[in-house]
């Protein structure tokens, strides 16, 4: 597509300069900052219906904004899974009672949502999820057993999307719903933080107790739920891909100049290796630009897989190159560690985080199986 920024792009962009200029250093609780966005309208731009509160804005204008917004010194997004996963997904497939329950919250950024898709033994292979759901005696609900894993802000979220097999003896993309999930049931659903290498614990274990845990909602209705987990993730990578690039660059950037202040940048082989980070970077952006606007979030057959592949192993790779630039520094913190606690340095925690980039979200095995499968037209790889 031809892709440039107009004269009524320009002016938003100096409108939300202005807002995000207006609120720079703002060290708000997160849930608190979800309200101050909503309240100004911010959430549900990219949406493709408004009247729940929020503004709607051009294809380019969402560029604007994600791009101004990760520039920004402003808190980062905790409401992120529900405006850019579920509500485009409601649109697309909810009912108008569910459109109207759930929309205006989520605009209003008073509901987080989490997302619950990943299992133990059913990580990447989303067809291979084992977390039941059963109709209660009242007919209207539904009673959920298992156990979901990785899942993202699950401790600070208010509902939780699940994919459950609702049809008992059902196998692979057969038999599963979508169901909306409320977290808050004491004693009918669990949640356990996952430390991980950072020290830092973003991902957590959910366990829903089948006796109690309880569910009303079901999107798209029942046995439909692979047709809406497809959709959704198609909803997943676009505009954000160009916001997460813009916090790559300056990542970049403070790589670049650790590895001139440490002296790591007259080795030819580190400077030739941060030539090709900047170069693929550019690269990136590129391709993010040519895909944006088409269904599903590119406009090509696996564009979303392609991008992925892309962004994760480059991203791996300048946490290696952040080591690189800090040389010996880098295995020393900035506070003394103990068995129980550890501060990394943004270089550390990029190093260790970003070992993780090619492995979530899809991992990179199957994002090459999506392409030969569905793009290339290879044969279907064997399952179980």
């Amino acid at each position: 597509m031809d892709f440039g920024f107009g004269e009524e792009d320009e002016a938003f962009r100096a409108e939300v300069r202005a807002w995000l200029g207006a609120h720079a250093g703002a060290r708000a609780e997160r849930r608190a900052w979800e309200r101050t966005l909503g309240a100004a309208g911010w959430i549900g731009l990219g949406w493709e219906e408004d009247g729940y509160g929020n503004r709607t804005a051009t294809l380019t204008q969402q560029v604007v904004w994600a791009e101004e917004y990760a520039r920004a010194d402003v808190p980062a997004r905790s409401g992120h899974i529900g405006e850019k996963l579920l509500a485009p997904t409601l649109i697309a497939f909810g009912s108008e009672e569910q459109k109207r329950r759930f929309l205006p919250a989520i605009a209003r950024g008073d509901e987080l949502w989490c997302q619950g898709y990943s299992e133990p033994g059913a990580g990447s292979d989303l067809a291979g999820v084992r977390t039941r759901a059963e109709r209660a005696e009242d007919g209207a609900s539904y009673r959920i057993t298992g156990q979901k894993i990785w899942t993202s802000l699950a401790h600070e979220a208010d509902w939780c999307f699940v994919l459950a097999r609702t049809e008992a003896g059902s196998a692979r993309h057969h038999g599963l719903s979508l169901l909306l999930v409320p977290m808050d049931q004491p004693g009918r659903i669990e949640v356990r933080p996952i430390r991980q290498l950072t020290g830092t614990s973003e991902f957590n274990e959910v366990f829903f107790d089948g006796a109690h845990a309880r569910a009303e909602h079901v999107v798209g209705g029942d046995g439909n739920g692979w047709r809406v987990a497809m959709g959704l993730l198609g909803f997943e990578r676009g505009v954000s891909t160009l916001a997460q690039q813009i916090g790559f660059e300056a990542e970049l950037g403070d790589v670049v100049r650790a590895a001139v202040d440490s002296g790591a940048v007259d080795d030819l082989v580190v400077r030739d290796r941060l030539v090709r980070q900047w170069a693929e970077l550019k690269v990136m952006r590129w391709n993010a630009l040519r895909t944006l606007g088409g269904a599903a979030g590119g406009a090509e057959p696996g564009a979303p897989s392609v991008a992925k592949l892309l962004w994760g192993r480059w991203h791996r790779r300048l946490g290696e190159l952040a080591m690189e630039a800090r040389g010996a520094g880098a295995a020393v913190g900035p506070r003394e560690w103990s068995a129980e606690s550890y501060v990394l340095d943004p270089f550390q925690y990029l190093f260790l985080f970003s070992r993780a980039d090619t492995i979530y979200g899809g991992s990179d095995e199957v994002q090459r199986t999506i392409i030969a499968e569905r793009v290339l037209g290879l044969p279907r790889e064997p399952r179980g």
